[in-house]
């Protein structure tokens, strides 16, 4: 009988034993999140994602345009850019509505793949490359489908990041 007293006398012990333990790591756990939480490595994170969310928007905008509403297309050019690049885009606003327009074609993007290159939070810059499917439709011709590597210079503008800079990548 003394067998089974001790070992009724350990259950409670090791009960206690593992709830003691769980809530230790319960404790410890939590203290580290509250921590993750406020720390500056979630926010560049987050601003980090930001940008390569706007970025990537803005390239298909840039690369999405329509030789029956050019108007549109390019006031989206001007909406997704800031600095140098917007002022290129509006004083070659004409030449680039003519140009469309006697092409006849229609073009949409995808970006099959992208990141953030470089982030300076504190100067609202970033650089992105990106890997982007465009599908060319010209009129009474069927869709043909290209890929160009870009490299973009983000500027933040207010709470938007918007494009500063836009080039192709070469291949090879």
């Amino acid at each position: 009988m003394t067998e089974q007293a001790d070992t009724a006398r350990r259950r409670p012990t090791l009960s206690l034993v593992l709830f003691v333990v769980s809530l230790v790591c319960a404790l410890v756990f939590g203290v580290l999140w509250v921590f993750a939480l406020n720390s500056s490595t979630v926010a560049y994170a987050e601003t980090r994602d930001e940008a390569l969310q706007q970025g990537q928007e803005a390239i298909i905008n840039f690369n999405t345009l329509d030789h029956k509403d050019v108007d549109r297309g390019l006031q989206r050019w001007e909406d997704y850019s800031t600095g140098p690049l917007r002022d290129e885009v509006k004083q070659g606003r004409k030449d680039y509505a003519t140009r469309i327009q006697q092409a006849k074609s229609t073009t949409t993007a995808r970006v099959l793949d992208a990141g953030i290159a470089e982030l300076d939070e504190n100067a609202g810059k970033a650089r992105m490359i990106a890997v982007v499917q465009i599908t060319v439709t010209v009129e009474d011709q069927p869709p043909a489908n290209k890929q160009d590597r870009y490299q973009a210079e983000l500027t933040r503008e207010g709470d938007v990041w918007k494009l500063s800079g836009l080039g192709t990548v070469p291949v090879g």
